[in-house]
């Protein structure tokens, strides 16, 4: 099994150096606005492409992740939304298990259909301990999960559910308030989760600013999300990637 993106990241944890994943959804780009983001993305020198949906009703995958390989060398990641979202075209699939919930077809269940298929495609297969977390308002994810959010005031429980993840083998950590979230992951919570794992940790959901993406990374979070801010305004995309980029600058002067 190949682990080279994985290995690059843990070589970026280590260095103490922050990355930022520009998220992407098939079902609201099209070439022209892939082009846009490619372009943006390379001038801000962002990290990693983040591609997948909580739904994904397009068939617009496999073309959409076709596109952004042709135009740039940035790493694309699948975010998946569902056990048939697998294209060979990407770098790495983050396989997820919801670990902050209890419903068995997210923890194992469509990872058993899904099995032959993402061992077929040749992908990087990074496991992943999802951890949704209360974003102050009802999500996508947490409608199709069909499962309880963590509370956002209970950093002990998110925590415990991280560690457990990361004992059970789940090589990183992501905690999500979902797309379109009120409010962000609390710092508070990720500042708890960072000191207890050794895991990469991911935070992603509700980041509108680069104040608050450059918090969560003070905070202890390695790799930082960003979707929904930059479909409306794809502008911010240098801005944030300068801000997360500065905080292993800031912490070596």
């Amino acid at each position: 099994m190949k682990h080279s993106l994985y290995n690059k990241i843990q070589e970026r944890k280590s260095a103490g150096k922050k990355s930022f994943a520009v998220l992407i959804d098939p079902d609201k780009v099209n070439v022209a606005t892939i082009e846009q983001l490619v372009s943006l993305a390379l001038d801000a020198a962002i990290d990693y492409f983040f591609v997948g949906g909580s739904l994904v009703i397009s068939n617009n995958l496999d073309e959409c992740i076709r596109q952004i390989k042709v135009s740039c060398p940035i790493p694309v990641v699948i975010f998946p939304g569902s056990h048939s979202q697998i294209s060979r075209y990407a770098d790495a699939l983050l396989y997820l298990s919801l670990i902050s919930g209890r419903n068995p077809e997210l923890l194992i269940g469509q990872h058993v259909i899904s099995a032959p298929a993402v061992k077929q495609s040749g992908l990087e297969i990074m496991p992943t301990g999802y951890m949704v977390v209360d974003g102050g308002a009802p999500t996508t994810v947490s409608y199709i999960s069909n499962a309880t959010p963590l509370p956002s005031d209970k950093s002990e429980i998110a925590m415990c559910t991280a560690m457990a993840g990361e004992m059970l083998g789940m090589k990183l950590i992501f905690m999500d308030a979902g797309s379109g979230a009120k409010n962000p992951v609390p710092t508070a919570m990720i500042e708890k989760v960072s000191s207890h794992i050794e895991a990469p940790l991911i935070v992603g959901g509700g980041i509108r600013t680069p104040e608050k993406a450059y918090a969560n990374c003070r905070s202890g979070a390695d790799i930082i999300v960003v979707g929904n801010a930059i479909e409306k305004d794809a502008s911010l995309i240098k801005e944030m990637s300068d801000a997360i980029h500065s905080v292993a600058v800031t912490r070596i002067s």
